[in-house]
């Protein structure tokens, strides 16, 4: 079953072009991948890989500030700041966890265990559980 990009809005918070920014950023992350993997006498970081995805989540941070600032001078002050906190929350998640897992992938011997690493997705899940409820 795949949702419509209305149901997506609804429950991601995110606009449709915010949606389309991230998607953008994963396809471009995916071909650094195998090209770092497959070619490694290519000169290519695993923080050079990650790029794209840092780049969508300032880009995305960027959008929902000039949002909820037009949505704080429209009058829609309470729309303004719910908006504001959930994107911020969504994005600083996600950004912890793409900096833990490239932390460890970069310091292979790192005391990271990846229980910890993917623990901000775990919160994540829960925060998007509660959402879906809520708007349905």
């Amino acid at each position: 079953m795949l949702f419509s990009s209305r149901e997506l809005v609804q429950w991601l918070g995110f606009a449709t072009f915010e949606m389309f920014l991230h998607l953008g950023a994963l396809l471009v992350f995916s071909v650094l991948v195998v090209v770092k993997v497959d070619l490694p006498e290519q000169d290519l970081s695993w923080w050079g890989v990650f790029g794209p995805l840092f780049a969508a989540d300032g880009l995305s941070t960027y959008f929902t500030t000039i949002v909820s600032i037009r949505l704080y001078q429209e009058g829609e002050k309470r729309l303004a700041v719910l908006r504001l906190i959930w994107i911020i929350t969504v994005l600083s998640l996600k950004f912890v966890f793409e900096m833990l897992l490239c932390r460890k992938l970069v310091q292979q011997s790192s005391e990271l265990w990846y229980g910890l690493i993917i623990s901000p997705l775990f919160i994540l899940l829960q925060f998007l559980m509660i959402r879906a409820c809520r708007v349905n």
